[in-house]
């Protein structure tokens, strides 16, 4: 069975790298992305299984990601989890507007992003 791909996008470095060997541990390919407009060009390029997208990113932030995305019919499909700091309930619906299918908060639990992950990605 083909690994599934999942996109990672956010600008702090250490973060990204400590995420992505868990991931890697757990049997994910990782693909990276370190702001915005790279992860909209990584996310059409690789058409990843799942985007781990942070919200507050440089060149543009992940709600005008996500929306891009879900709005074009190509992208849809692909599952995409906010994962950030902003942990109000405004940042919540803002997340549904832009239609994430699922919002995470950091600081995060290791195995609650897994749990989240599996929820997300079909096999």
């Amino acid at each position: 069975m083909a690994k599934k791909r999942l996109l990672l996008v956010d600008d702090e470095v250490e973060l990204v790298e400590m995420i992505k060997f868990r991931l890697e541990t757990s049997g994910y390919e990782v693909l990276t992305a370190n702001d915005g407009q790279q992860a909209l060009e990584t996310a059409r390029r690789e058409k990843p299984d799942l985007i781990i997208l942070d919200v507050m990113l440089p060149k543009m932030d992940g709600y005008k990601v996500c929306n891009l995305l879900k709005k074009d019919t190509r992208y849809a499909n692909i599952p995409i989890m906010m994962f950030t700091a902003k942990a109000m309930d405004a940042d919540m619906k803002l997340g549904q507007e832009v239609s994430a299918d699922a919002y995470l908060t950091k600081p995060f639990e290791p195995k609650v992003l897994l749990e989240k992950i599996k929820e997300l990605v079909k096999d």
